[in-house]
C-alpha cells in the first residue's frame, strides 16, 4: 500500500490548513516566502517539486504520486508554473482540480495567460486597451505589417516568454525582416507588436491577488535597455497606483479568471495599456519595492477559496 507523503498528512484543525505549494524548487525567493507565510499563519505547508509528480489516471479514482508516495488531495493548492515546464505543470494542476483540490489559480486561466496571443485576444475582447499586436507566418511585405502595428520602432517576441527572454527591438525594416525570418526558419510563431513610444524603458507592474491590487510599482530599464524586467537590471520604485491602472489590473484576472496575477502596464498617452499578465509571479523586487507582504496576502486567499469550497 503506497504510504502518504509526510509533508501533507492533515493537522487535526476544524479549518482547512494543509497548503500545498507546487514549485519546481522550495530555494526559490517567492516559493520560500509563500512557505513561511503559511507557517506564520499557522497552517502546514508542503512545497512538492511539480516535475516529481506522477500523474495517475483513473476512472474514478484520478491520484497524484511523489515518488512511491501516494499525495493525498491538500486543502488547496497554489502552483509556481515556471515557462518552461508549463505542459507538464498544467497536467498536474488539472489532476489536482480532478482529486476536487481548490487550487489558486486554474490550469484554464494558466494556459490563456501563458499564450500571449490568446491573452490579449482576451483581454481585448472585453474591451481592454493593450498594445496593436499581430501574428503572422505567411512572409508578407515587412513594411505592411510593420505599418499595421503602428510602424517603427515595433517589438517582435514569441507567444512564449518570461523575464523578457524572446523579446527584441526592431529600429529598421531590416532589423524586422531578419528577425522574423530567423524566427521563422526556426518553425516559431512570433507576435509583432506595438512600440509604445512614450513608455520607453518603463512599465507598471500591480499584484492582484483576490479582486485587489495589493502591491504595485513601476520598473526603470537600466540604461541601454528596452526591457523593465527586474531580472534585467530594472530598478523597481513603488508606486501609488492611480485608479485607472488599478483598475485595469484587476479587470484583466478577473477576465481571465487569476485569483493572482502579476499584471505588466504600459503608461500610454491613451491610458493604460495591458502588455502581459503573469499568473506565476515573481515578487521579491516587489516586496522590497512596497514592503508589503504578498506572500501573506497570497496565502491568506488560497485559505479563504478552501474554506469556501468546504461550504
Amino acid at each position: 500500500m503506497a504510504r502518504m507523503h509526510p509533508a501533507l498528512r492533515r493537522a487535526r484543525r476544524p479549518a482547512p490548513r494543509v497548503v500545498c505549494i507546487l514549485s519546481r524548487k522550495r530555494s526559490l525567493y517567492s516559493t520560500k516566502r509563500l512557505l513561511e507565510a503559511a507557517k506564520e499563519q499557522g497552517h502546514k505547508a508542503a512545497v512538492l517539486d511539480t516535475m516529481r509528480c506522477h500523474v495517475l489516471v483513473d476512472r474514478g479514482a484520478p491520484q497524484i504520486f511523489y515518488g512511491a508516495e501516494r499525495v493525498p488531495p491538500p486543502d488547496v493548492a497554489v502552483p509556481r508554473i515556471g515557462s518552461s515546464v508549463t505542459g507538464y505543470g498544467l497536467a498536474v494542476v488539472r489532476q489536482l482540480e480532478a482529486m476536487g483540490v481548490p487550487v489558486l489559480n486554474s490550469s484554464q486561466a494558466i494556459a490563456v495567460s501563458r499564450d500571449k496571443l490568446h491573452c490579449l485576444q482576451a483581454l481585448a475582447a472585453q474591451g481592454l486597451f493593450v498594445p496593436r499586436t499581430l501574428l503572422a507566418h505567411h512572409r508578407a511585405s515587412t513594411s505592411r505589417l510593420v505599418e499595421q502595428v503602428g510602424g517603427l520602432p515595433a517589438i517582435v517576441k514569441l507567444i512564449r516568454g518570461t523575464q523578457g527572454v524572446g523579446v527584441m527591438i526592431a529600429t529598421t525594416l531590416e532589423e524586422a525582416q531578419a528577425l522574423l525570418n530567423t524566427f521563422w526558419d526556426l518553425g516559431h510563431d512570433i507576435l509583432l507588436q506595438q512600440f509604445v513610444r512614450e513608455s520607453e524603458g518603463r512599465d507598471v507592474r500591480a499584484l492582484v491577488v483576490g479582486g485587489r491590487v495589493v502591491a504595485a510599482m513601476r520598473r526603470l530599464a537600466k540604461k541601454g535597455e528596452f526591457r523593465s524586467n527586474i531580472h534585467r537590471g530594472a530598478e523597481a520604485v513603488a508606486l501609488q497606483l492611480p485608479k485607472a491602472y488599478g483598475d485595469a489590473a484587476v479587470r484583466a484576472a478577473r477576465v481571465l479568471g487569476l485569483e493572482v496575477a502579476g499584471v505588466d502596464l504600459l503608461e500610454s498617452n491613451e491610458g493604460p495599456k495591458v502588455l502581459e499578465v503573469n499568473s506565476s509571479p515573481g515578487f521579491e523586487g516587489l516586496e522590497a519595492a512596497t514592503r508589503v507582504d504578498i506572500a501573506g496576502a497570497i496565502v491568506r486567499r488560497a485559505v479563504e477559496i478552501a474554506m469556501l469550497a468546504r461550504r
